[in-house]
């Protein structure tokens, strides 16, 4: 090495010999005896001046102590000035704080600020679906289906609307939708967003029954909380979008979950056997209903036509009425005339001619009722006279024929 050559140590020789402390060649005898002097330090400066000496040499001329202290300078206030690139991923936004406060928003890709301390860049990431979970933890950050779990009673132990206590777990997924306003007006967003999803939840619960939220009522209070979430988070410039709230499990207690499931199959045999009821009346009633009103009906048919045919006899014996006033003789012809067709047109009729009748009081007698067949007048035997009549026929120019009524002619049937 280089200080070799020149007779000594990195330190030189010395005047005390070739160590850094100034011994000599011990073998030779020039050391100091245990209780001579000891070894001294260094001299810094002579040293810090010899190296100084050695450097220039190795350098070429022209370079003096101003120069290196500013190519020192120089070279630090380049690497300073490099020290504010950086690159912001496809999924980040860059947020670029002076002295602390905010002062741009930079887009994906390589970017530059001022180096630090006078310029700082945050890139926080706003496409990635954040989770919060309450009323439990998942065994290490884990959210998946059959993960170990923790339960947080004093998180999921909500009060109903009908003052009953449900256990309920759920999470909340939410991106950051406005990077400045997330990273400058909320602090801890990951405790504001449980916060407010617990709070915005038990208020939902609070209005809402247990059987609602145990079976059809979940939807809606995973649309009630999402949106009552989202106007508290809005309230507090939080710059978050909630995506969804998830509700996990509803259950009652755990040490009264099993009597509250007797309760809720009593109940669901109660519904079954009301449907039951309810879908036989839906079955009798209108039947019944259809016969009370086909019999209905009926009466009034009935009504009708008694009621017309009442009025139809009433105006036809008006009318009799008032051509009987306006002409009795004929009238009184045509009512006799009229009744004794309706009592006669079934029975069998004799016409005599009074004409015929003898002036001497003998009636002359025929078998009238075989007059009334076909061959009634060919068979029929001639009579005599009849007992009390006269012996010596009949009268001159009276005829000596005359019908009489056969003594089985049945007896008339007047209008009922």
């Amino acid at each position: 090495m280089f200080w070799q050559s020149q007779g000594g140590g990195p330190w030189g020789t010395g005047p005390r010999g070739g160590n850094p402390w100034g011994g000599g060649n011990r073998g030779n005898g020039g050391a100091q005896g245990p209780r001579g002097r000891g070894p001294q330090p260094p001299d810094f400066e002579e040293l810090l001046r010899r190296g100084q000496d050695r450097f220039r040499r190795v350098l070429p001329g022209n370079f003096n102590t101003r120069t290196w202290i500013a190519i020192v300078v120089i070279a630090v206030v380049v690497l300073w000035l490099l020290n504010g690139f950086y690159t912001v991923a496809a999924d980040e936004v860059g947020v670029v704080l002076r002295f602390g406060a905010y002062n741009r928003t930079t887009q994906p890709g390589l970017n530059y600020h001022l180096p630090g301390p006078i310029e700082k860049a945050l890139t926080p990431s706003v496409t990635r679906v954040n989770r919060t979970e309450i009323g439990y933890r998942s065994a290490e950050g884990l959210a998946t289906r059959g993960a170990a779990t923790r339960q947080l009673p004093e998180e999921a132990l909500m009060l109903t609307g009908d003052e009953n206590i449900v256990d309920i777990n759920f999470a909340v997924f939410w991106i950051i939708k406005d990077a400045k306003a997330y990273l400058f007006n909320i602090r801890r967003p990951d405790e504001t967003v449980k916060s407010a999803a617990e709070s915005a939840m038990r208020e939902v619960i609070g209005e809402t029954q247990i059987a609602q939220a145990l079976a059809e009522g979940r939807g809606k209070i995973e649309t009630d909380s999402h949106g009552l979430l989202q106007g508290i988070l809005d309230a507090y410039g939080a710059g978050i979008e909630v995506t969804q709230v998830q509700l996990q499990r509803v259950d009652p207690p755990g040490p009264v979950i099993d009597a509250f499931r007797d309760v809720q199959r009593a109940l669901a045999d109660r519904e079954k056997l009301r449907n039951q009821a309810e879908a036989y009346r839906n079955d009798i009633v209108p039947k019944a209903r259809g016969a009370a009103a086909a019999i209905k009906q009926e009466a009034e048919a009935y009504r009708q036509e008694i009621i017309a045919r009442s009025q139809g006899d009433a105006n036809r014996f008006t009318s009799v009425y008032q051509a009987f006033k306006a002409a009795q003789d004929v009238t009184l012809q045509r009512l006799y005339l009229e009744t004794m067709e309706e009592v006669l047109k079934n029975s069998n009729k004799v016409i005599i001619d009074k004409s015929a009748q003898g002036g001497s009081g003998v009636l002359p007698y025929l078998p009238l009722p075989a007059l009334g067949g076909a061959n009634g007048a060919a068979s029929a035997p001639a009579q005599g006279n009849a007992p009390g009549s006269a012996s010596g026929g009949s009268a001159p120019g009276q005829s000596s024929t005359l019908q009489s009524v056969a003594p089985a002619v049945p007896p008339l049937r007047g209008r009922q």
